[in-house]
């Protein structure tokens, strides 16, 4: 009786997930491979092998990848010193940290256009300097995209390794410090190692939010620079070709799926060196 209750208590979580996950990606995916003919991989092959779209996902890949790098070397060093204070000071700092999120996504990117623009905040400031004779190409580049996707995503990274960093001990670090290593090493050598875990979940949330975006690269990155949120909607709602749209969508999946097997297996050849 008492699996049977606990399968019970499962029960609805289950349907929730296979209505609302399942179903509507089987929906998407199922359609790709059948055509005039029945089955077929006519819409992978003819993706895969046109230029334009290769750039497109190449650009994708790259943006997501780079952004979260630097969500992990910025985030490291501060999520450190987030977890060192008392918990009073703790809570506001993460607060602090957070309170971007609560800003809807496109009145950022906004923010980024009056910072990026060529009339914009950066460009007055390197002119008035005379750093620069006239204004640079900022905006509407594949740098504009990741400066807006790490300023969306690095608190998602932040809380991650937080919460991993609070678990580790004084004891720890005082016993590598004992050692020799001083305070930088003793964190290349304990800390960062010991946050893997945060490292890697954060990583793939940062990757998955960034790759699958829409408003922060069409905003930032213009048409010259369309990412594959972008290329779905442009295909669904414009173009009304839903198959390629499903198609972009499935490949898109199955990337995620894939980049999170490799970190998951990159984590756990770091914890046997570790160990």
């Amino acid at each position: 009786m008492k699996k049977k209750s606990h399968w019970l208590l499962l029960l609805p979580g289950l349907l929730l997930i296979l209505l609302f996950l399942v179903l509507p990606i089987l929906r998407i995916v199922v359609p790709t491979f059948f055509g005039d003919g029945g089955l077929t991989l006519k819409g992978y092959t003819d993706f895969l092998g046109d230029s334009f779209y290769q750039k497109i996902f190449l650009r994708t890949i790259r943006v997501a990848l780079v952004t979260s790098l630097i969500c992990v070397v910025l985030a490291l060093p501060v999520a450190f010193y987030i977890s060192r204070m008392k918990s009073s000071r703790k809570g506001i700092m993460i607060a602090l940290a957070t309170f971007p999120l609560l800003t809807n996504t496109v009145v950022r990117a906004f923010a980024w256009i009056a910072i990026l623009g060529r009339e914009g905040i950066l460009n007055n400031l390197l002119m008035k300097l005379g750093l620069v004779e006239e204004p640079l190409k900022l905006l509407y580049t594949e740098g504009a995209i990741v400066v807006g996707s790490v300023y969306l995503f690095l608190p998602i990274m932040l809380t991650s390794l937080v919460g991993v960093m609070e678990n580790i001990s004084d004891e720890t670090l005082e016993a590598a410090q004992s050692l020799g290593a001083n305070r930088f090493v003793s964190f290349l050598k304990v800390v960062v190692p010991l946050s893997m875990p945060g490292v890697i979940v954060g990583s793939v949330l940062v990757f998955a939010g960034t790759a699958s975006a829409y408003s922060t690269p069409l905003m930032l990155g213009g048409n010259k620079n369309m990412m594959m949120s972008t290329l779905i909607y442009q295909q669904a709602m414009l173009l009304d070709n839903w198959t390629r749209a499903s198609v972009i969508a499935t490949v898109m999946i199955v990337t995620s799926y894939l980049v999170v097997g490799a970190l998951n297996t990159i984590a756990d050849k770091l914890g046997e060196k570790s160990a």
